[in-house]
């Protein structure tokens, strides 16, 4: 039995553009310039207060940190009900989540910074919550890239870390998994950086969704 891990925003959709316009609004709300989109991109993956530190300069999540984590979480709903502010599966994403599901050596999971409620509304509009096993979100684990997620993970589906794929678009993603003692699979199509994926541990980089169901 082998289980496989997806990382959420930038691996299985596109929410890049959504979640830089929720945290530019937070910003404004709390009187802080805009954050620039690079910025926002090299966060997304992490738990929502820890990224905010992050984008701030901080080491500590204050009080300020908390309200602005919880302005975000009330504003988001809101923005993405707009129009042009979906989170679109990557093409070809589909089809490799209904490849894998049809297998029956293969588990399938998800790790990601999202709230519970957010992974949620994701499976739900995309069909995936049929899909996925096992899953870890920001609401339960510590932020990546601890190995939490992917641990908590392997321990209640059964199967070993060494058994354990975590694919994923993010320094983060392969610093958990390596952490963890799982496997490493880094997409190009997201929103982090190859060379430090590749510089993180990686044990493949792939280029297409496709590319993923021949690695594994």
């Amino acid at each position: 039995m082998k289980l496989v891990l997806f990382d959420c925003d930038g691996t299985l959709v596109d929410s890049g553009l959504l979640i830089h316009q929720v945290m530019s609004e937070t910003f404004g709300h709390f009187g802080l310039p805009a954050p620039e989109y690079s910025r926002t991109k090299s966060v997304i993956g992490l738990t929502l207060d820890t990224a905010i530190a992050r984008i701030l300069g901080q080491e500590e999540i204050d009080e300020r940190i908390t309200e602005m984590a919880l302005h975000y979480k009330q504003t988001f709903a809101p923005v993405r009900a707009r129009p042009g502010f979906a989170e679109p599966l990557f093409d070809g994403i589909r089809e490799v989540i209904d490849t894998l599901a049809a297998q029956e050596a293969i588990l399938m999971g998800a790790v990601t910074g999202k709230s519970r409620r957010g992974l949620e509304a994701i499976a739900e509009a995309h069909g995936f919550s049929r899909h996925f096993f096992v899953s870890r979100t920001a609401d339960e684990c510590p932020s990546k890239p601890h190995p939490a997620m992917v641990l908590e993970c392997c321990g209640e589906s059964g199967v070993d870390p060494s058994r354990t794929v975590v694919i994923g678009d993010s320094v983060y993603d392969i610093l958990m998994a390596k952490s963890a003692g799982a496997r490493a699979v880094a997409v190009s199509w997201g929103y982090g950086d190859i060379d430090e994926m590749k510089a993180a541990g990686a044990d493949a980089i792939v280029h297409k969704p496709a590319d993923i169901l021949h690695w594994i």
